[in-house]
């Protein structure tokens, strides 16, 4: 498995699409965190993270969707999955060694916004500061939604030997788990179903580990999700042997 784990993350650092992605990510976060009006910390006139931990769910899906894109569709379209499948180690393994560096690369890309938090937390009034705990839980709740992005990544990248068709698949799947079942909850016509339907999207559990209220039932229902994504990719992986 580490194997595989130190062969994507070599792959992907040396490729310049690496760089562009995360280049893309950390610029957009940037501008609207000090530059676009009405969203700026100056202009909103709070000194937290609150910006970036809202927007960032949406730009990750095309982040995580772009890493896992290929780490899946590029070993069939060449032939190479066969090569790996011949070596000394399980399909669970070379899945989850390819889940494992996509997932170390998208915490990789977030550790530069917390310059921006050391930033923010500078200019904050001394006595009111920052809201530290907020802070550590969202950035916590963004791990464990860029981890559920990239389950569903890597099963959209074992669907395909197309790496944009795996891509948007990828992103279709991420923005309906976490945009769509939340959009429903708010539905006045759906009732409770509507309400029932969002306590399964990614946003419901997101939303509240980023309030700071640590809830067992939100870390168990991310585990069951990256779980359950990682069998499915498993099963479609293992069915080029049926």
């Amino acid at each position: 498995m580490w194997a595989v784990f130190k062969k994507e993350i070599r792959s992907f650092l040396g490729s310049f699409i690496a760089y562009i992605v995360m280049g893309v990510f950390l610029l957009i976060t940037g501008l609207f965190i000090w530059v676009i009006e009405g969203t700026n910390v100056m202009d909103i006139g709070l000194a937290n993270m609150q910006v970036l931990f809202n927007i960032a769910p949406y730009i990750l899906i095309f982040l995580v969707s772009a890493i896992t894109m290929r780490s899946l569709s590029e070993e069939k379209r060449l032939g190479t999955i066969e090569i790996l499948s011949t070596r000394p180690v399980s399909d669970f393994s070379i899945l989850m060694g390819k889940y494992l560096a996509a997932l170390g690369l998208i915490v990789f890309t977030l550790l530069p916004t917390l310059f921006y938090y050391y930033t923010i937390s500078t200019l904050a009034d001394p006595l009111q500061g920052t809201d530290i705990g907020a802070t550590w839980s969202s950035y916590f709740g963004l791990i464990l939604l860029a981890a559920s992005y990239a389950s569903i990544g890597l099963f959209a990248s074992a669907l395909s030997d197309n790496q944009i068709v795996s891509l948007v698949v990828s992103m279709v799947l991420c923005f309906f788990w976490y945009g769509i079942l939340g959009l429903l909850g708010d539905i006045k016509a759906l009732d409770t179903i509507g309400k029932s339907l969002g306590w399964f999207g990614l946003d419901f559990h997101y939303k509240s580990i980023s309030r700071g209220v640590f809830d067992t039932r939100d870390l168990l229902y991310f585990l069951g999700f990256i779980a359950s994504f990682i069998g499915a990719s498993k099963l479609v992986f293992e069915s080029r042997k049926w």
